[in-house]
């Protein structure tokens, strides 16, 4: 059951706002600053059924959905003060199957610090560690928005130790989740004196954090109805209450930096979509409710010198998911943030197969090198491997990298990527092969002169899985400050589904100080989106897209 946050607040907090605003004079002073931003997106939807860019309300009946965000922020008198108002008209960002049309306050705050005690209530982001116990954090792209909404104290325990406890619901949309989070920390640094001085070379910042999740009794009423149809082989215990905990340390020494974070949580009642059960029937199906523990642990080290810089992340994970409801699928109801253990590719075709990062069982490791013999000259080469516990494969990835700089005329870079990717696992389709992929790519950027440039990218990837193989081409002309226009194109060589296909987008850009305009012609083909490890299966798209962007 889900509870509406009341409108009390957003009154409250509008009526301040307008109060505190009416005494500026100015946008900013020694005591007063108001400040904002903008984002908007818009989709005119083009129905295209020879790329599956069809059968949803949007392409059938709406042809126009939009989602946007307006946020305001006061400083004055002591206190930070924000609020922001949200809209979603027809959107396809929640459910890309689906329509979704809602509106409203998006997001409060309010902050004051009082000596060494600071109060902050509302909407909140923070995290503990690198997020691996809690993360409460904002992306658009994907409509995660899991704001804790409720209140935190930090104390400052001296110079350089900190403590901090809070508690709340999490943010669904316009609702919150019923079940009550709560949690503590206590970050540090420890150095010699003789750091300051440049004496010593070596410091730690230490850190402890746990957190709890209460289920609501109306879920408990859900998990215990749903285990009512198991068998007894397969019934467990539920429990109301999670318990995670992390202890983590960064040590700096020299050109060295080692961070390592451990992490248990306690037994609770997850959703295994991989474990089969038998129904009472006697039928075999996918998926079932468990309870067991967990652990993370994680683990980087980098080393940086003049023209040489490494970075090698391990990680292991068991049983690690964190959700303030048993039944939330895919991006809904996460508490945790696991850190990826792959490269984030910028190039389209580079990019096209991404691994997210899996909860139940998952051990990877990844190495990072860059070389730059001179200013001109510049490499890099990446690997990464992603196992399931039991050593099946999920992802593998060897990328090079080669950049030259031809004064301030030109840039060249190129390199090429092998991926192994396993579609089985991360887009949910039995039964298909892993996926190999070869991707040679290039780039080169012209500098007319000082205001005018020409970028080009080529990519081919060769793969006899999925789609089959691609090539891309794109072609991006910029007159600073203000226009770029650019024209691409992904084509099919061989499809696997279709007859090969045409993929064109054309883009204009309008920069005008903190404003930025654009425009697209866009036909996508359905592949994988991801930020930050967290990655979710998009359809095609076909349409005309509008963005606009400001601040102030």
């Amino acid at each position: 059951m889900i509870q509406n946050m009341g409108h009390s607040p957003k009154l409250f907090l509008f009526g301040m706002i307008f109060l505190f605003s009416a005494t500026i004079n100015a946008q900013s002073d020694n005591q007063h600053i108001l400040s904002g931003n903008l984002q908007l997106t818009g989709n005119f939807f083009i129905r295209d059924s020879i790329i599956d860019a069809d059968k949803t309300p949007q392409y059938d009946h709406q042809l126009y959905g939009a989602e946007s965000w307006l946020q305001l922020n006061y400083s004055g008198y002591g206190f930070d003060v924000g609020v922001r108002f949200d809209a979603f008209h027809n959107s396809n960002l929640l459910n890309r199957q689906e329509s979704y049309s809602a509106q409203g306050i998006g997001r409060w705050y309010i902050k004051k610090k009082i000596k060494e005690l600071g109060i902050s209530a509302g909407f909140l982001y923070d995290q503990i560690g690198s997020g691996i116990i809690f993360r409460a954090f904002e992306d658009r792209t994907l409509l995660i928005d899991n704001a804790l909404t409720g209140l935190r104290l930090t104390y400052d325990l001296g110079e350089n130790w900190t403590a901090k406890a809070f508690t709340g619901r999490q943010k669904r949309q316009f609702e919150l989740y019923p079940a009550i989070i709560k949690g503590a920390a206590i970050d540090g640094f420890i150095a010699p004196k003789e750091l300051e001085e440049g004496k010593t070379n070596w410091s730690l910042a230490p850190g402890f954090g746990i957190v709890n999740r209460t289920i609501d009794d109306v879920t408990m009423m859900q998990v215990t109805g749903a285990l009512g149809s198991y068998l007894p082989q397969d019934s467990i215990t539920p429990t109301y209450n999670n318990y995670a905990m992390s202890l983590y340390n960064t040590l700096t020494y020299g050109d060295f930096s080692w961070y390592v974070e451990g992490a248990l949580k306690s037994k609770d009642v997850v959703f295994n979509p991989f474990l089969e059960r038998v129904t009472q029937t006697g039928q075999t199906v996918l998926g079932k409710l468990v309870s067991e523990g967990g652990s993370v642990l994680y683990t980087s080290l980098s080393f940086s010198k003049k023209g040489f810089g490494a970075n090698v992340e391990f990680k292991r994970t068991e049983n690690f998911t964190l959700r303030t409801d048993p039944f939330a699928l895919l991006t809904q109801g996460q508490i945790n943030f696991l850190p990826p253990m792959s490269r984030v590719n910028t190039y389209r075709l580079t990019a096209r197969y991404a691994p997210a990062t899996q909860e139940l069982g998952e051990q990877a490791f990844q190495i990072d090198l860059r070389y730059n013999p001179t200013r001109k000259l510049g490499f890099n080469v990446n690997f990464s491997n992603i196992t399931r516990l039991d050593g099946e494969l999920l992802y593998r990835e060897a990328y090079t990298e080669v950049v030259y700089k031809y004064k301030r005329k030109w840039n060249l870079t190129g390199g090429i990527q092998f991926q192994n990717y396993n579609q089985d696992i991360y887009e949910n389709k039995p039964g298909v092969p892993i996926v190999e992929a070869l991707t040679p790519y290039v780039e080169f950027l012209y500098k007319f002169d000082r205001k005018k440039s020409l970028r080009t990218e080529f990519q081919y990837m060769n793969t006899d899985e999925d789609f089959g193989s691609w090539v891309f081409g794109l072609a991006e002309f910029s007159v600073a400050p203000n226009w770029i226009f650019t024209i691409s194109d992904m084509y099919n060589l061989d499809d696997k589904k279709t007859a090969p296909h045409h993929y064109p987008r054309v883009d204009v850009t309008y920069i005008r100080n903190a404003n930025r305009f654009g425009l697209s012609f866009i036909k996508q083909v359905e592949g994988i989106v991801c930020t930050g490890g967290i990655c979710r299966l998009e359809p095609a798209f076909s349409g005309v897209r509008l963005n606009v962007s400001s601040t102030f």
